[in-house]
């Protein structure tokens, strides 16, 4: 038989193989629509990407490189010296905020690209004597770099913004990263890779091949097996403890996995980091033919790397799982979150609980999907919810709560329904798609409370009658769900009554502690933390434009008043009080909640329990707030914050303030107390292990 038959034969092989591999792992369905995208004809390039051209005539340039890195970039290179330069304009373009050194070792290329490197500013240049490949090259660079991380890049890639900052802040997020790797997309824009999988026999599979890059599924911060060593970020100290790159995968291929499951037997994680977006060239480096060059090491090192793993593979999935459940496979679960609308932290207190929450289903190992019902998410939410774990289902990808269930539901542990508004339309068809899921309705507070509170005030018959249906409807919600979550301890003892079957767990607003950082004699002036779309709110906002602060500026001529929160153009005219000073939503609460004398809680009316209170007394900033607002807060007047049913005592309660440094300092530490015992995230963990365990 001819050396070439043999080598056709053995391609044919492969191929087969790999098609078996992915009916199994995809289904048929996904195998003949990834060989559609095989075929698919695209350009070569997407020009969103601004893919540094190859065919430049070389000039000198600078690094914006630092003598005292915190992160080794290391790029390995043998020849393809243009496609070295087009990595090295490309960072030059994107630099990133934190400080960093470039360091190329050449593997004893046989261009003349150790000349033309040498004359790049900003770049050390390291020259191998003989030939040591991948590992070799890496392990020499390694020992040369100064910063705190290594981050080893191939030279067939181009970095995109964010690059490097991205995989930092997984490390900053998530104290248990070992390794984190980036998103890698090939030049014409469809993803490359989103993390790996390894299965027990050791094969290995890169996620995400061919799929639109920025589809939900590639979007999120999650845990994976290994990723891979064209962009991988380890602290240089658990790599010189590891040992490095094995030298038994000289020249390459496995050395990646290998160093992932080193560092998930020392305990840390691997993590894929989707806001790290790196081009690569696939193939120019080692080629694509599994039988021939570089890519021929890749079945040797295959059995290298199961025999010094054995042991650990037996916790991998079996070879033939399919891919979304190989993907989840060390996750507890599979978890919904649907709500109104996608949280956004700085716009509403219900926002920042429920990003907290999410936060905390994944540390608990839950995988997460929130579907806001509005279809909209933009990419600062993606972004920003992927930084925490929870994939988004949004708008063109998904395009409603059915038909996402209809495909998935089988696949759900929970579902979680944020307010009656949302759950009234989903419950039922959550228990036809999702039979296995448990049911929670998350009441964010008790809609029925607020209105009947609301039609008190106003004495409205109309509005007391939609209370009394909302009332209704509500409690049928809590029924039939598994369970129910509420906010105040008065709502679960009102719940206790109504409806005493129910399954009612307390998870309150959810606040890290700040501190107080300024005290009594530098402070002035007031805050009041809350937008118009929230009804109580905008009731507040008049009370204190129309009594309450042209009492107060009576007594103090100079006090303000600072709204922090969303407020119409229709309401800004409204409100024209001199010294009611509204600034809109703010991106950060901290310069005035470290500056205001008191934040006010002025509502007369509302249900379940304040965030405005939490997030000032998180600060140690007293609170003066109407005994609606105090509600299930556990505060007791004079002692954690100051209690006022009318104008002219809120008046009363800032003079006291004024007046007495030591009733100000009591009220601050008293605050500060009250979140640390009754709205931390560890009292939130507990409920939803208590509700989901």
């Amino acid at each position: 038989m001819s050396s070439r038959l043999t080598w056709r034969l053995k391609r044919l092989n492969y191929a087969l193989q790999r098609f078996r591999g992915s009916v199994a792992l995809r289904g048929w369905r996904g195998t003949l629509a990834r060989v559609q995208q095989e075929f698919e004809r695209r350009p070569a390039f997407d020009d969103s990407l601004h893919v540094e051209p190859l065919d430049l005539p070389f000039e000198p340039f600078a690094l914006p490189t630092n003598d005292q890195p915190l992160v080794s970039v290391v790029i390995p290179i043998h020849g393809k010296l243009a496609y070295t330069l087009a990595c090295l304009r490309s960072i030059a373009r994107h630099a990133p905020k934190a400080s960093f050194e470039v360091i190329v070792v050449d593997d004893a290329s046989p261009d003349d690209s150790a000349e033309r490197l040498g004359q790049i500013h900003g770049l050390r240049l390291l020259k191998n004597e003989r030939n040591l490949g991948f590992v070799g090259s890496c392990n020499v660079g390694a020992v040369a770099a100064r910063g705190e991380f290594l981050l080893f890049l191939n030279n067939d890639t181009q970095v995109m913004a964010h690059w490097l900052d991205g995989l930092l802040g997984c490390f900053a997020d998530r104290e248990d990263c070992g390794i984190a790797g980036s998103r890698l997309v090939y030049p014409d824009g469809r993803l490359q890779e989103a993390g790996g999988l390894v299965f027990a026999d050791g094969t290995c599979w890169t996620t995400g091949r061919f799929e639109q890059r920025d589809a939900p599924a590639w979007r999120y911060r999650r845990e994976t097996d290994y990723v891979s060593g064209a962009s991988l970020m380890i602290r240089r100290e658990v790599f010189e403890r590891i040992g490095g790159f094995d030298q038994r995968y000289a020249p390459a291929y496995y050395e990646d996995t290998d160093l992932a499951f080193a560092v998930r037997k020392r305990g840390l994680k691997v993590y894929y980091e989707p806001s790290s977006t790196i081009i690569h060239c696939e193939g120019i480096s080692a080629g694509t033919d599994l039988h021939a060059g570089m890519k021929r090491h890749q079945v040797t090192n295959q059995a290298t790397f199961v025999a010094k793993w054995a042991e650990a593979l037996r916790a991998q999935p079996p070879e033939g799982t399919s891919l979304m459940r190989a993907m989840r496979w060390s996750r507890r679960g599979r978890i919904l979150v649907v709500d109104s609308m996608t949280p956004e932290p700085t716009r509403d207190s219900g926002s920042l609980r429920l990003s907290a929450m999410l936060r905390l289903l994944d540390e608990q190992g839950w995988s997460v999907s929130f579907l806001p019902d509005d279809g909209r998410a933009s990419d600062d939410e993606i972004r920003a919810l992927g930084a925490i774990g929870t994939e988004v289902l949004c708008k063109p990808w998904v395009s409603d709560l059915p038909h996402w269930l209809r495909a998935h539901g089988h696949e759900l542990h929970a579902v979680m329904l944020c307010r009656h508004t949302v759950a009234g339309q989903y419950a039922a068809l959550v228990r036809k798609l999702a039979p296995k899921a448990r049911l929670l309705f998350d009441t964010v507070d008790l809609h029925f409370l607020r209105e009947q509170r609301a039609a008190e005030l106003s004495g409205n018959a109309s509005m007391a009658r939609q209370a009394q249906a909302s009332r209704k409807s509500e409690l049928a919600l809590i029924e039939q769900s598994d369970v129910t979550f509420v906010v105040s301890s008065h709502e679960k003892a009102l719940l206790a009554q109504a409806t005493p079957q129910a399954r009612v767990i307390l998870l309150s607003n959810i606040h890290e502690i700040h501190g107080c950082k300024t005290g009594w004699a530098q402070r002035k002036d007031l805050v009041f933390i809350g937008g118009h779309g929230h009804p109580p709110n905008a009731d507040a906002m008049r009370w204190m434009s129309q009594d309450i602060l042209p009492r107060l500026r009576e007594r103090h001529p100079q006090m303000c008043i600072h709204v922090l929160g969303d407020v119409t153009d229709a309401l800004r005219q409204e409100l024209t009080t001199p010294g009611l000073e509204l600034h809109g939503r703010v991106p950060d609460l901290a310069p005035w909640l470290e500056t205001s004398m008191a934040s006010l809680a002025p509502l007369r009316f509302g249900a379940g329990v304040k965030g405005k209170i939490n997030m000032a007394m998180s600060y140690g900033v007293p609170v003066i707030a109407t005994s609606i607002a105090a509600e299930g807060m556990r505060l007791t007047d004079g002692e954690d914050a100051l209690i006022a049913n009318n104008a002219a005592d809120f008046v009363d309660a800032v003079d006291r303030l004024l007046l007495d440094e030591v009733l100000w300092g009591r009220l601050s530490q008293r605050g500060l107390e009250n979140v640390r015992q009754h709205f931390s995230r560890e009292a939130a963990a507990h409920a939803l292990r208590l509700a989901l365990d």
